[in-house]
């Protein structure tokens, strides 16, 4: 509770106990012990001085030699009952909620989350661990051979598919993380982690706890490297029956391709991708809420959730006043350490990314009219990965070539009759991620509702922070496969079906039944 000045001061505590400790992290198998290599330090994208640990690259030429080894192991661990998997997971739900302060602290050092999005991380990551346990118990039923004294002769029953890899990103390192890997043991894949290369410390952290809740070493392992290396060998292997992947559009369309082009049996692709998410607010809305949603939306996270808002269209009649209102509240806002409570905005993940959006916003400033720039604070630029916020006026979302993974907000001005061309230009992206109105007009929201194409709606409040069970998450066409992680479909992707079908009058009827 960030409301609570001694959780606080213990919190505060815990992270200054924590930030002399040195994190490793390599590859996680039972047939490659000894790292090998250079140890690689990982430094915290806003202080670039506190070096949070180091780890050691897989190598690519162990990775055939470890998804045979993980392949092995399948059968054993498919034939666990579904009950007994669930307890491990819930095992490891337990003790991550007992380990939070350090969870917390990884997510601030490596991947620069402020307090309130690392403690609502980790907490997404135990709800994505006891969701998956206690909805795989539901469909995994589990029958007696030939049907048992249940007196049922056909049913379907549900059996993992073989080896699983699960690819995640670094704008949520424990969450997506977690979530790939319990869908996929729960339904009774064995799997290997391949997770982003600036977030491997908390990968690690992670998958040492799900071992010691009680998943054997040999069913999840993991492997550290680029997705072009570590990543296309694992992908590209014939024995890798599925991918679960989160990340960009255009590697998940590699990822399509590789797996198509082996010589094996089509595999089963998972993928969330990003979006070029919208938000339409109309002049009836509510613009005190609007404004603090669109800051959350477009500048939470510093931008990097492929949820957060890219481009905000606002009705003629309040846009100045809007403008004015938005500027001002996100010229107070603190950019900064994001271990401290004030601090509203962290760090971009890296310097790479930093100078992307850098050029992006200096090209930007030529073709179209800059609306706002934060101005950081002395020697906040030169410590870590910032990057400074940004707020453009475009005129159509076509001037758009690509998703801008970061702090920048594109804003468009439009006419009331102008909604039926605004939905057919959103539309035309071919994203269909997440999607904002605001409007206090209910006949308005049907009609906006009804024909945009997006996986998650939200209806007068901010475009990010989908929740486990309540708000799964997940988009389509250029922005993923489905279905929706968190909701109640997504484990049967994870399965393959078996029905079962027996004819009884064959030997008379059931013999077990007549004889009682």
């Amino acid at each position: 509770d960030l409301g609570s000045l001694q959780q606080l001061k213990d919190l505060n505590t815990q992270f200054k106990s924590l930030y002399e400790k040195h994190y490793s992290a390599s590859t996680v198998s039972t047939v490659t012990n000894e790292p090998s290599g250079d140890a690689i330090n990982v430094v915290s994208p806003h202080n670039h001085s506190h070096v949070v640990g180091s780890y050691y690259e897989t190598n690519v030429d162990d990775c055939d030699t470890i998804v045979h080894e993980v392949q092995k192991v399948f059968y054993e661990w498919n034939q666990t009952s579904v009950r007994n998997r669930s307890v491990i997971l819930t095992n490891a739900s337990n003790i991550l909620s007992s380990r939070m302060h350090e969870a917390a602290y990884l997510l601030v050092a490596e991947a620069s989350k402020t307090l309130p999005n690392a403690i609502a991380e980790v907490r997404e990551a135990i709800d994505f661990l006891r969701y998956y346990s206690h909805h795989a118990c539901q469909i995994m039923k589990e029958k007696e051979p030939h049907g048992g004294i249940t007196g049922e002769y056909n049913y379907i029953q549900f059996h993992g598919k073989g080896v699983f890899v699960c690819i995640s990103p670094w704008n949520f390192p424990l969450a997506i993380f977690t979530g790939q890997i319990a869908a996929a043991l729960v339904t009774g894949n064995s799997v290997i982690a391949k997770p982003s290369e600036q977030t491997n410390l908390i990968a690690a952290w992670m998958v040492g706890i799900l071992h010691e809740a009680g998943v054997p070493e040999d069913v999840l392992q993991m492997c550290i490297g680029t997705g072009g290396t570590i990543g296309n060998a694992l992908v590209s292997n014939p024995v890798i029956k599925g991918v679960c992947f989160t990340g960009s559009t255009q590697t998940a369309h590699h990822i399509n391709q590789t797996l198509a082009n082996r010589n094996a049996p089509p595999a089963t692709l998972i993928a969330e991708t990003g979006g070029q998410n919208c938000m339409i607010i109309d002049s009836s809305a509510f613009i005190e809420q609007a404004v603090d949603d669109v800051i959350m939306s477009a500048f939470d996270s510093a931008g990097q959730r492929c949820s957060a808002l890219r481009v905000l269209y606002l009705q003629d009649e309040i846009y100045d006043h809007f403008i004015e209102m938005l500027t001002g509240k996100l010229d107070s806002m603190m950019i900064g350490n994001p271990a401290r409570f004030q601090t509203d905005i962290g760090a971009v993940i890296d310097d790479k990314a930093k100078a992307v959006l850098e050029g992006y916003c200096l090209k930007m400033t030529e073709e179209a009219e800059l609306l706002f720039q934060y101005t950081l604070q002395d020697g906040v630029e030169t410590q870590g990965s910032f990057v400074a916020p940004c707020i453009f006026r475009i005129d159509h979302i076509n001037q758009l070539e690509h998703e801008v993974f970061g702090p920048v907000l594109h804003v468009i001005r439009y006419q009331y009759d102008a909604l039926d061309s605004i939905i057919e230009q959103i539309n035309s992206t071919g994203y269909g991620l997440t999607f904002g109105i605001h409007s206090r007009l209910n006949q308005r929201i049907d009609t906006i509702t009804s024909q945009i194409h997006a996986g998650n709606i939200y209806i007068n409040q901010a475009i990010t922070g989908a929740t486990v069970g309540s708000q799964p998450f997940g988009g389509h066409d250029k922005s993923g496969t489905g279905p929706k992680a968190g909701g109640p479909l997504y484990l049967y992707r994870f399965v393959n079906e078996k029905t079962m079908s027996i004819n009884t009058t064959s030997i008379g009827g059931n013999m077990d039944l007549l004889s009682l």
